[in-house]
């Protein structure tokens, strides 16, 4: 990611990108069902969607993040449908444009910086009520420790350092990157990756930086979430990413909607500064973005290969069903019969480390 994004796109963007991956707290009873071993070893992933028209198809593959410490994913499959294909789609981004020169970006990284933290030297303990307080400071103690650092972030922030830190001590892999190795298996075929982002143009980087100083994100309902749900919502978290690993599409289906991780995309996606630089709808022009380079690949290409996130393939809401309302015919990997699956001179072996 270029200089100039780095920190801004934390600021703005990681609830949408989810690097924590936050989940709803399940109905009473349902946590103590759920595997409490994160999976390790050679993993099939979760195999891939068909979208198709006529005789054109498009292989789609979920990301997800975090995903097992320890997994090593079995790619055979996935790179029998990008041997095949003639363009590789990769994840739908936004991306921020900025006329900002290098020495701007350097003079700039220390607003950046500081624009996590609280205005006015304010404390987490000032901000958040009480009892949120408390359950921060033993949750803190146990996944964080003694960082008085944190203790002057906004609340969203300080919620997902939480988040990290509790995925790390979980053996949960928010580093890696589905994305990269798409890219890298591409790369095996002599294609390049495409890269499907929605273009934010900021030409004042120091005034976006300002309006978020000044009507930052109302993150207290997030902050609430991560420090009343999070102990419950790790085990889900866990059964998630070791349902991605093992290609348990019905699990993926039942475990419950991303309601913190929701909780925390508002704060961003409402708030003043969000309404101001026209983010408010970002994750919709982002889906958009995505359709049309589907589109574009299903007319041109007899076979195509996409990834989307997985909340993207599931639920009521899906990108799949605005793709269904586009005429095309969906199936899910579950569904997809055996001699309908890609294939491609690829040795059956071949595996990626999740490392």
């Amino acid at each position: 990611m270029p200089l100039r994004l780095l920190a801004l796109a934390a600021l703005l963007l990681t609830p949408f990108l989810a690097a924590a991956q936050a989940v709803a707290p399940a109905p009473a009873g349902s946590v103590t069902q759920l595997e409490a071993v994160t999976v390790s070893g050679v993993q099939p992933g979760p195999g891939l969607w068909q979208v198709r028209r006529g005789d054109h198809v498009l292989w789609i593959l979920a990301t997800l993040s975090p995903l097992p410490e320890k997994m090593q994913w079995q790619t055979a499959d996935v790179e029998r449908a990008i041997a095949a294909s003639q363009v590789v789609l990769g994840a739908p981004t936004a991306k921020i444009d900025t006329k900002v020169g290098f020495f701007g970006k350097l003079f700039l990284l220390p607003s950046l910086f500081s624009a996590r933290k609280n205005p006015d030297g304010a404390r987490l303990v000032d901000l958040v009520n009480a009892d949120d307080y408390a359950k921060w400071q033993a949750l803190k103690a146990k996944y964080i420790g003694r960082d008085g650092g944190v203790e002057r972030w906004r609340p969203l922030f300080a919620a997902l350092e939480l988040y990290r830190k509790a995925l790390k001590k979980s053996d949960l892999d928010s580093k890696t990157s589905v994305t990269d190795t798409v890219r890298g298996l591409a790369k095996r075929h002599n294609m390049q990756l495409t890269k499907v982002a929605y273009h934010v143009e900021m030409d004042d980087l120091r005034g976006a930086i300002k309006a978020f100083t000044r009507s930052g994100p109302n993150d207290l309902e997030c902050f609430h979430r991560a420090v009343t749900g999070l102990e419950i919502e790790l085990p889900l978290i866990r059964a998630r990413a070791n349902a991605w690993a093992t290609g348990d599409i019905d699990a993926l289906r039942t475990l419950p909607p991303d309601g913190a991780r929701q909780a925390c995309l508002n704060a961003i996606t409402e708030a003043g500064f969000a309404r101001q630089l026209g983010l408010n709808d970002l994750p919709a022009r982002v889906r958009d973005t995505w359709l049309a380079a589907a589109d574009k690949a299903l007319a041109e290409h007899p076979q195509s290969f996409a990834m989307l996130p997985l909340e993207a393939l599931i639920g009521p809401d899906s990108t799949l069903g605005q793709l269904r309302a586009r005429g095309y015919t969906i199936t899910a990997p579950d569904e997809v019969p055996a001699d309908d699956a890609p294939e491609a001179a690829v040795p059956a072996a071949a595996t990626t480390s999740s490392r």
